[in-house]
């Protein structure tokens, strides 16, 4: 990856959307409390930082875009995408499906498209912040963006 550009930043250039960037350091190993120590270092409150992770709905792989400081609900992500059953994928599987590591999964740019459900709880906001690509970096989107950028839905998917 070239100096400041990732392959998310690089999908949002070519659809023509703006968006911030927002650089950080967190001493948090990625897991457990990863995202709320995210959102402290950039400043906002993590109902408005969003987690990208990755599940399967029925087998296929989805990409589900909730706050750091929510659960992922499976039942209502499977009612989204009119499935029967959801699991998060292992952070290998993540890794694999999307060419970005945990903790750097943007829902942006990814090694192949998949489905996307953000969460309904974004609309509450005029802007969101998810992962730019890399740790170490967010980028600021209104949720329309996410949607129209990556032909995603929007729908409730996560629980307190």
């Amino acid at each position: 990856m070239a100096g400041r550009t990732t392959r998310a930043t690089q999908a949002l250039d070519r659809a023509g959307a703006t968006y911030v960037i927002h650089r950080y350091e967190v001493a948090e190993k990625v897991g457990e409390g990863y995202g709320e120590a995210v959102a402290q270092a950039i400043g906002m409150p993590g109902h408005r930082v969003f987690k990208t992770l990755i599940a399967t709905v029925d087998h296929e792989p989805v990409v589900a875009v909730i706050p750091v400081d929510r659960r992922l609900s499976p039942k209502k992500m499977a009612s989204a995408l009119g499935g029967k059953r959801c699991s998060v994928a292992s952070p290998e599987d993540a890794e694999r499906l999307t060419g970005y590591v945990v903790g750097g999964i943007s829902p942006f740019g990814q090694r192949r498209k998949i489905r996307l459900v953000l969460d309904s709880s974004a609309a509450d906001f005029e802007t969101i912040a998810v992962s730019g690509g890399r740790r170490g970096l967010q980028l600021e989107v209104t949720p329309e963006v996410v949607t129209a950028v990556t032909g995603g839905a929007m729908a409730a998917i996560a629980d307190h």
